[in-house]
């Protein structure tokens, strides 16, 4: 999967990789020159007492080594902007992705192991290539180019590096066949650490509210604990490795001082070629060190590309047909026709056969008991998931021909859990609609029943809304995200129990604020108060994902057994209260 991501992400920057290459082999042949430099200084200048010739080489050696460095610097900067680039391309990709996913796909892969492939992962990945670009590409340059001097400066004795070099590779290569797995095991400890926490931080007021602060505490040690075991199991693997080379390179200098005393004292060997030679030998064992670096980073990022790369490869299920049919008119009849939808692996259906028509003007309210269906009927409408029988039209068009943009312009869907942005009052409204003016803003927030409240705040439409709007009560929170739909003008509007939060009095209001709002849109409303639904065109009574009631409130009191049940029992509940 490593090599797979990087062929296909690195192609559009090959430019820059030959560049690299390139720029450090020129850097790396000045690198492999300064030993036969110092050679001839030492034979020729020292041992002569040529102090001119010293100068000189010196000057000469002088000159290499700039050259050296601006070529290595040059080499670095186009290696960091071609590993950069890889990276920001990597996580457009991904993020444009799991934007395209249905909440089946998000489900699948979870939004916490998400957020870290997007993350971690492409970090991981990233780091790599930048690496490789600096290290990885002069490493084999200096090894062939150091095993060729060294070999030039005495053939016999480079006979130490048959020796040397697989007594490095073999070692190394066993710690990492080791690594590879563990690395699987941290990422993966790394999402449940980050599920752990995205719960905690979310759910802080419930786990305050009922004291359990000291199990959550724990929950989390118990995660971190983990992780920190993975990841110092690969620590101690990766402690292996450094030991091992420098205990190569140093048994391979003592022999090489060895081996070329003797070649020396028999007068076989110059003092200036041993060492040289030993230069030589230190860069080739160097450069081996410094693959051991990549191949360190490797089963790591190989295991990130994997992850990385699942996603890229799930396809969304929600789509854009092939050719989607443009509908231009507005309005039109919301049909369902024999819906039917289970998620995958499920024994019982969660939707069965579910039809009803939606008029243009008209109010449907969707009522059921708790796991009756009720939210997952109004996502079907969007194609939050699509149905797995049966259709969903509107204007006499699937909403699977549709274009999915074209789609999701024409409903205004309120979440059962309204969601603000971090920004202002303004910019969470005008997510719906960018072209909105203030006196569209102004006349949204009025029938939402949050005017009020808004031109209260300091800065009014401008006043700030943090992250999930948690800065404001949980009814203005409901309003708002109302006020953003309205906002949108759509031929839809579904209310997914969007009044729960609200008072009956400001429920009442906003109610008869919406109707000749929404008078030429169809509206869905999931409710669980009955007293929200009574004056709706036609109610809909769900039980165990099937229709078993349809008609108004009046006609659902004389047919249907179920909806006289939940009108009771909130008569009851009501009764006791009092």
């Amino acid at each position: 999967m490593l090599i797979r991501l990087l062929r296909e992400r690195l192609l559009p920057y090959r430019g820059l990789l030959l560049a690299v290459v390139g720029l450090q082999a020129v850097q790396s042949m000045c690198t492999l020159y300064l030993p036969s430099i110092t050679a001839d200084i030492i034979d020729k200048g020292i041992i002569a007492g040529d102090r001119d010739y010293i100068w000189a080489r010196g000057g000469f050696m002088l000159a290499v080594t700039v050259v050296q460095v601006l070529f290595y610097v040059a080499a670095v900067y186009a290696g960091a902007k071609a590993a950069m680039s890889f990276g920001r391309d990597v996580r457009h990709d991904l993020f444009h992705r799991v934007t395209a996913f249905s909440a089946r796909e998000v489900a699948h892969h979870g939004a916490p192991s998400l957020i870290t492939r997007i993350t971690n992962d492409v970090q991981q990945v990233q780091m790599f290539v930048l690496m490789g670009c600096t290290l990885f590409v002069s490493a084999p340059i200096t090894a062939a180019g150091g095993i060729f001097m060294a070999t030039r400066e005495d053939a016999p004795l480079s006979l130490i590096l048959l020796v040397s070099v697989p007594a490095l590779i073999i070692p190394v290569g066993i710690i990492v066949s080791r690594m590879i797995p563990q690395f699987r095991i941290v990422q993966d400890r790394i999402d449940r650490v980050n599920q752990v926490l995205r719960e905690q931080i979310t759910g802080i007021r419930v786990i305050r509210a009922f004291v359990r602060e000291p199990d959550e505490t724990a929950r989390f040690e118990q995660v971190n604990d983990e992780l920190t075991g993975a990841s110092l199991h690969a620590s101690h693997l990766m402690a292996f490795m450094f030991p091992t080379v420098m205990i190569v390179l140093n048994l391979s200098s003592i022999a090489a001082i060895w081996f070329g005393g003797a070649r020396i004292d028999s007068g076989d060997m110059k003092i200036g070629a041993l060492v040289a030679f030993i230069s030589y030998l230190v860069q080739i064992l160097v450069s081996v060190m410094m693959a051991t670096f990549m191949v360190v980073m490797a089963p790591r990022a190989a295991v990130s590309a994997e992850r990385i790369q699942e996603v890229l490869d799930t396809e969304p299920t929600v789509r854009d047909p092939d050719g989607p049919v443009a509908v231009t008119a507005a309005g039109g009849d919301l049909v369902l026709d024999g819906v039917g939808f289970h998620y995958p692996g499920a024994e019982q259906p969660v939707l069965s056969d579910v039809s009803f028509v939606a008029a243009p003007g008209t109010t449907t309210a969707i009522i059921g008991s708790t796991g009756a269906g009720k939210t997952t009927l109004l996502n079907v409408i969007p194609r939050l998931y699509d149905v797995t029988s049966g259709s969903v039209t509107i204007g006499g068009v699937d909403v699977r021909d549709m274009g999915t943009e074209d789609l999701w312009w024409r409903i205004g869907l309120v979440p059962q859990k309204p969601y603000l942005f971090s920004g202002t009052v303004r910019s969470n409204l005008v997510f719906a609609n960018p072209d909105a003016t203030d006196e569209d803003l102004w006349a949204a927030l009025t029938v939402a029943q949050a005017a009020d409240f808004v031109r209260a705040m300091p800065n009014g439409l401008d006043s700030p809304i943090t992250q999930g709007g948690t800065n404001v009560s949980g009814g203005q929170r409901q309003r708002l995200a109302i006020a953003r739909a309205l906002v949108r003008k759509p031929d839809v509007y579904l209310f997914d129990d969007t009044f729960s939060a609200l008072d009956l009095t400001t429920d009442a209001r906003l109610r008869a604020a919406l109707a000749p709002w929404t008078r030429d849109a169809a509206v869905i409303i999931v409710a669980q108060r009955v007293s929200t639904i009574t004056s709706a065109d036609q109610i809909v009574v769900l039980e165990d994902g099937q229709v078993v009631g349809l008609g108004s409130h009046t006609e659902l009191l004389e047919s249907c057994p179920t909806y006289v049940e939940i009108v009771e029992s909130q008569v009851q509940q009501r009764g006791d209260a009092a």
